[in-house]
């Protein structure tokens, strides 16, 4: 019986670690067990996520909390590294996406010869002063097994020398999420407690550092919000809230809301006209859902989002005109669902 460890810590982890942990489960040749770094140690933003998925309580759970870059990565690396030692290791360690755990939970199972298989590898901005770039790289470059969401994935890990033999091209996790969650989604009308009107109102999410712990960015982020001429509701990540609430008065059309659980955030987003965010995954989301998404970024991982998705990269002087040109798109291939079922039918084979 295999052991595999599920490495989770920021809120897009659970999203994605939910679908595999289910498939898992049901195999008869493995116990998956979920490690929880703590990261994320606000309720609504963690302990929400587990019950929104139905998933356990964490097997495991290292209490890392808030820190510098430095001290986050660090304190994981320790902490999974004495958990590996203490108790039984595990034979497969799967880390997902680009955040510190992913990086620091990488390094500790490899330099105790774990192999490590990394979920939505091979994805790049190609911008090193984002520190989930750094996070990406390390991470692929001692990675044993390379799952990935898109085609334009697959090719940045081979141009980077990785056999072609360890990529799999799986799928989009995020929307095996979307699809185990639908019903709940539609069921929640989230949008209609902010007295909101289907399609007659935007989302906004700000989190990356650049947007929100710049005061002038932060005001002129806000300012073209007031121009709107719609309802546009933002759940605020805790580190922003405090700057946020520096700025006076706010816009009229601005609805500031606690963090939302998956359900209910997805029950918004499905029902928006459109999104103005600087996440990552939301990119994706709102390509699969055909809503259009205005990335107040300069670069994207997600590239396929904007080439063949309803995603667009805008500054933020240029917001407003952006937002008169959104664009609809296309699903790209695998982002049907079942990203979990292959990724449990390779390491069935392997």
């Amino acid at each position: 019986m295999k052991t595999i460890h599920l490495i989770c810590a920021a809120r897009p982890n659970f999203m994605k670690i939910a679908p595999l942990y289910h498939a898992l489960k049901k195999e008869s040749w493995c116990v998956p067990e979920i490690v929880h770094t703590g990261q994320h140690y606000d309720y609504q933003m963690s302990q929400a996520f587990f019950d929104d998925f139905g998933l356990p309580s964490a097997n495991h759970y290292l209490g890392v909390g808030s820190g510098t870059h430095a001290e986050q990565t660090a304190q994981t690396m320790i902490a999974y590294e004495k958990l590996c030692l203490e108790k039984r290791k595990p034979d497969l360690v799967v880390v997902v996406g680009d955040v510190n755990a992913t990086l620091a939970c990488s390094i500790a199972a490899k330099k105790i010869h774990l192999p490590v298989a990394h979920l939505e590898a091979g994805l790049r901005s190609f911008d090193r002063t984002m520190p989930e770039e750094i996070n990406r790289l390390v991470t692929d470059s001692i990675s044993d097994y390379f799952w990935t969401p898109s085609e334009d994935a697959d090719d940045n890990l081979k141009k980077d020398g990785v056999p072609p033999d360890r990529i799999h091209f799986v799928g989009n996790i995020m929307i095996d999420t979307f699809c185990m969650m639908k019903d709940k989604i539609k069921e929640s009308n989230a949008y209609k407690t902010f007295a909101l009107h289907k399609k007659e109102y935007c989302v906004l999410t700000l989190h990356r550092p650049v947007n929100v712990d710049q005061k002038k960015t932060l005001e002129n982020i806000i300012c073209k919000i007031s121009h709107i001429d719609s309802p546009v509701i933002f759940p605020v990540h805790p580190r922003t809230r405090k700057n946020i609430e520096q700025i006076q008065p706010l816009p009229q059309n601005l609805i500031l809301c606690e963090p939302l659980g998956y359900v209910d955030f997805m029950n918004l987003i499905s029902n928006s006209a459109y999104v103005i965010s600087d996440s990552g995954g939301i990119q994706e989301e709102t390509t699969y859902l055909g809503i259009p998404c205005f990335t107040l970024r300069d670069t994207t991982e997600r590239p396929i989002t904007v080439t063949m998705g309803s995603n667009q990269l805008v500054s933020v002087d240029n917001l407003l005109d952006a937002v008169k040109h959104p664009k609809k798109g296309a699903i790209p291939p695998l982002w049907d669902g079942k990203a979990a079922i292959r990724i449990t039918n390779l390491l069935k084979r392997s």
